[in-house]
């Protein structure tokens, strides 16, 4: 029976066969509600990525001049007419516009989790292609199974959000890296450079996977051999200028337009929570502990750093993760999609713990197997159960609402939609506004406001509003005003 079973592999080449099925496999678990609406976990986020790519859409595609609905000065603190949305480079946004236009049989929502989804699917290809060079043809496709069905990146890898997008090429610009040091052909190490340039215009967080390639190039040169040897300090330079240039002049650009800059500063330590307690609770017991690992993914992980390696990259590429989430601690507290990135470096090291649980021999065999399997069952479990939660459209009111206002108003409307400065009901009205008020509602009605909706009926803004300007619509979830109508006495 062995002796057939490896011929058929042999034959077959079954790593790449599982490979082939965790891959597809992974792209259909991902279009589990893809028909979404954007108000499901981190809407907020996802509708100023969207809205993006709607106004590429509606008013043509400028890389330079990146418009969202959102007018007012929530995210700056200074009123943005334009609508500005200077902060990553909107590749992402330009792919996903492209693609809404040219088939529009299917919705910008839909196309944005797809652009996702491709991402986080060829993402998974790079990883195999890591641990393969790292750990081991069957580490390699391990890597990939971890990566493909962490439950929490079985969500995060189909949300409209840019951060699979500069994921995908931060991998494939390590990939590029490895080839340099293995292969020594000076366009591998150019074309790393370019990817990675790519993926610090989306996200400036990706930064982080430079440290295991400082990891490759000092294993293979010493540093102190770099400066003696001209031809390689000149191609590092060379480097460096692709992945550092394009970025500063991004920066410089944006820089003139402080109204479309939201403020950020507060992402690294805004808080102080750095190193507190509470630090250590959200991001190793709340973030990676219970949300990513499920707990029990400790176990194979935590073989995963201990065991002898033939090399120390996936130790690297962990403790990089680890230097991102304590630079930006902040908001690696707040938001848990700040940790997509660290995904990569943990499923290298959950491959190589689960291949040394599975060939241990100090132990009884049969028992360190079963909890390699036990514990990976119950991670992806326990991951389920907390993951499944971000599905759910909790306040489908918004979006009654805002077909409502983009039914019974004129599409140059501009309409305050509250929702705690939460964007995704702003977008649901297909209309240019404001998330809040952030002002007085004369100087907002001086400003163009020309309707206000809101689901919440008692707040003190809506009813004196309704007191004061004439009710268009009153339903059970939601209220319409119209702002240039005063009441009639």
């Amino acid at each position: 029976m062995n002796n057939i079973l490896r011929q058929i592999k042999r034959k077959y080449k079954i790593e790449y066969i599982l490979l082939t099925l965790i891959l597809f496999v992974g792209f259909i678990v991902r279009l589990y509600r893809i028909n979404n609406p954007i108000a499901d976990w981190h809407s907020w986020r996802q509708a100023d990525t969207a809205s993006v790519s709607k106004v590429f859409v509606q008013r043509g595609i400028n890389l330079l001049f990146p418009r969202y609905h959102d007018i007012s000065s929530i995210q700056s603190g200074i009123f943005n007419p334009e609508g500005l949305r200077m902060v990553e480079f909107p590749l992402f946004n330009l792919v996903h516009a492209l693609l809404a236009k040219t088939f529009p049989f299917l919705s910008l929502e839909v196309w944005g989790r797809l652009v996702s989804i491709f991402s986080g699917i060829l993402s998974a290809y790079l990883i195999f292609q890591i641990g393969k060079r790292f750990i081991s043809l069957w580490g390699g496709v391990l890597a990939a199974f971890f990566f493909t069905f962490i439950p929490f990146n079985i969500y995060f890898s189909r949300v409209i959000l840019p951060e699979p997008f500069a994921q995908l090429f931060a991998l494939l610009s390590l990939w590029f890296f490895v080839l340099y040091i293995d292969k020594d052909k000076t366009h591998f190490l150019y074309l790393s450079g370019i990817s990675l340039s790519l993926s610090l215009l989306v996200k400036p967080f990706t930064f982080f996977y430079i440290i295991p390639m400082a990891y490759l190039i000092q294993e293979k040169h010493k540093f102190s051999e770099i400066l003696q040897k001209s031809k390689l300090f000149i191609n590092l330079l060379i480097f460096i200028d692709l992945v550092i240039v394009p970025f500063l002049l991004w920066r410089h650009w944006i820089n003139k337009f402080p109204e479309g800059i939201p403020f950020f500063t507060w992402a690294f330590n805004g808080d102080r929570i750095r190193f507190r307690p509470a630090f250590w609770r959200w991001i190793f017991g709340e973030r990676l502990g219970r949300l990513i690992l499920g707990i029990w993914g400790l176990i194979p992980l935590s073989f995963g750093i201990i065991t002898k390696k033939k090399s120390y990259f996936t130790l690297s590429f962990f403790a990089g993760a680890l230097i991102y989430l304590t630079v930006f601690a902040t908001a690696s507290v707040r938001h848990d999609y700040y940790q997509i990135f660290v995904i990569p470096s943990i499923s290298l090291l959950l491959a190589e713990g689960g291949l040394y649980l599975w060939k241990l021999k100090c132990l009884n065999l049969w028992l360190s197997r079963s909890l390699f399997i036990f514990s990976v069952i119950l991670m992806m479990g326990m991951g389920t159960y907390q993951i499944k939660e971000f599905y759910k459209v909790n306040h489908p009111e918004i979006i009654l609402a805002g077909q409502e206002v983009d039914r019974i108003t004129p599409k140059d409307a501009l309409v305050i939609a509250p929702y705690n400065g939460d964007t995704a009901f702003l977008y649901q009205t297909n209309r240019w506004g404001w998330p809040a008020i952030d002002d007085s509602i004369d100087n907002l009605i001086k400003r163009g406001a020309s309707y206000y909706v809101s689901v919440d009926l008692g707040s003190a803004d809506t009813k004196m509003l309704a007191l004061r300007f004439e009710t268009i619509v009153l339903d059970a979830n939601y209220i319409i005003i119209d702002l240039h109508k005063l009441k009639k006495k």
